[in-house]
């Protein structure tokens, strides 16, 4: 069974970074997706970015795009999303989520795990 664990949410200023880490475990194929998603505070959840494990290719939302990278470890058991020049509406729950593909809007299809998400918070 896959099993996704998030963290490195906090609390951060505006036009501060951070960066989110995704363990993963129990992964069995070879050609799996791991992405972020996020649900801000009265919001549907959104797809932010994914990444393929057979190339690493990745893929962004338009609205993270050139603020946001994810990556990977070679060993594949880590997801990063780094968060760069970070405004007040990325306050969100952010989740990692594992599955089959990536869209070019950095959705992943075919969900087979999300993760407990973490908290990041934009203020001050």
């Amino acid at each position: 069974q896959i099993e996704l664990v998030e963290s490195g949410g906090g609390l951060v200023q505006p036009g501060g970074s951070l960066r989110l880490s995704c363990v993963v475990s129990g992964v069995t194929s070879d050609d799996h997706v791991i992405g972020w998603s996020r649900q801000a505070p009265r919001k549907e959840r959104e797809a932010v970015s994914c990444i393929s494990s057979t190339d690493s290719s990745t893929n962004y939302a338009e609205s993270v795009k050139g603020r946001f990278t994810i990556s990977r470890t070679n060993s594949k058991n880590t997801v990063y999303l780094q968060m760069d020049s970070l405004k007040f509406e990325v306050t969100a729950v952010y989740y990692c989520v594992a599955g089959r593909t990536c869209s070019p809007q950095g959705i992943v299809g075919h969900v087979e795990r999300w993760g407990q998400g973490t908290l990041v918070t934009v203020s001050g």
